[in-house]
């Protein structure tokens, strides 16, 4: 099966409006439908641009609450209206008195799922104060079975052995980075995550500045889409990548043939040759570790 899938560098910049927003969304979304793409991806944080709104009161993350029922209706329209699955960035969300940072799967059929970012950031916890996700899923669509890790959370190979485990073949990772070394610390451990789990990856992050938003100043990003290193993939492992900073879409098409052969006559095969006799299979799930351990 082949899958074409976008990723949007998204250019923060100050808004007037909500419909400013809007605008700028639905044309990335539409850009990338001329395309047929089948999922279009969109970076971490990239509803903090609302907080630049000129007659925005709370320019903190707690102003992003106001703006979650709009943000739904958005995308979820688009979603429908272009046949394609978009995976929105993350929002900040309002749970219980909590504010998680959360990525959203739009679908065709307007359905919304969600996944929490897992791991926080010094900043995420001291600054904005925000919490953790404590759980993971799959997100089962007609293409196939993809996960969604949020920019920190690649870093982390426990999580993504989990998701590969079950059954992720396509990882999204919206991302947002303020530096050099943020963008690098992300996109190395996305091409470590690749050849580990013998998944594609797909990575973007925001670009641009929000002036009047503390700690989205400055923005270095880039687009791509991430394969494992061997003989049917492209060199380097990059199927495909975005110019740096620059405001664009970049398109791609995964072969998941290809996933599946080098799975099992690759150059390495990683992801059979895991020593679970050494170390714990995070592929299962909890309660499948449980019993493996109960019976041995």
């Amino acid at each position: 099966m082949k899958i074409r899938v976008s990723a949007v560098q998204y250019h923060l910049h100050s808004i007037n409006t909500f419909e400013d927003f809007a605008n700028q969304v639905t044309h990335y979304v539409k850009s990338a439908a001329e395309f047929n793409s089948d999922f279009i991806l969109f970076p971490e944080f990239l509803t903090t641009q609302l907080l630049s709104i000129t007659d925005q009161k709370d320019r903190t993350y707690t102003g992003l609450s106001a703006y979650t029922d709009r943000y739904y209706e958005l995308f979820t329209s688009l979603a429908m209206e272009t046949k394609t699955h978009i995976i929105g960035g993350t929002h900040i969300v309002e749970r219980d008195g909590k504010f998680y940072n959360v990525a959203h799967m739009f679908y065709p059929d307007g359905r919304i799922e969600d996944q929490a970012k897992l791991h926080l950031t010094p900043w995420e916890l001291t600054e904005w104060k925000l919490t953790q996700g404590e759980g993971v899923q799959i997100f089962n669509t007609d293409k196939g079975k993809v996960a969604i890790l949020t920019c920190y959370d690649i870093e982390f190979p426990e999580i993504v052995r989990m998701v590969r485990g079950m059954g992720a073949d396509i990882i999204f990772v919206p991302s947002c980075t303020d530096d050099r070394h943020g963008f690098h610390r992300v996109r190395y451990t996305c091409h470590a995550r690749t050849i580990e789990n013998q998944v594609y990856l797909v990575t973007t992050g925001t670009i641009g500045a929000l002036p009047t938003v503390d700690f989205m100043r400055s923005n270095f990003g880039q687009a791509a889409v991430i394969t494992p290193n061997d003989i049917p993939f492209p060199k380097a492992g990059v199927l495909m990548e975005g110019e740096i900073n620059s405001d664009m879409v970049i398109t791609a098409d995964l072969d998941l043939s290809l996933l599946y052969d080098v799975r099992s006559h690759g150059s390495v095969t990683t992801w059979r040759d895991r020593r679970v006799d050494l170390y714990p299979d995070l592929g299962k799930t909890k309660l499948e570790r449980a019993i493996s351990t109960y019976s041995e």
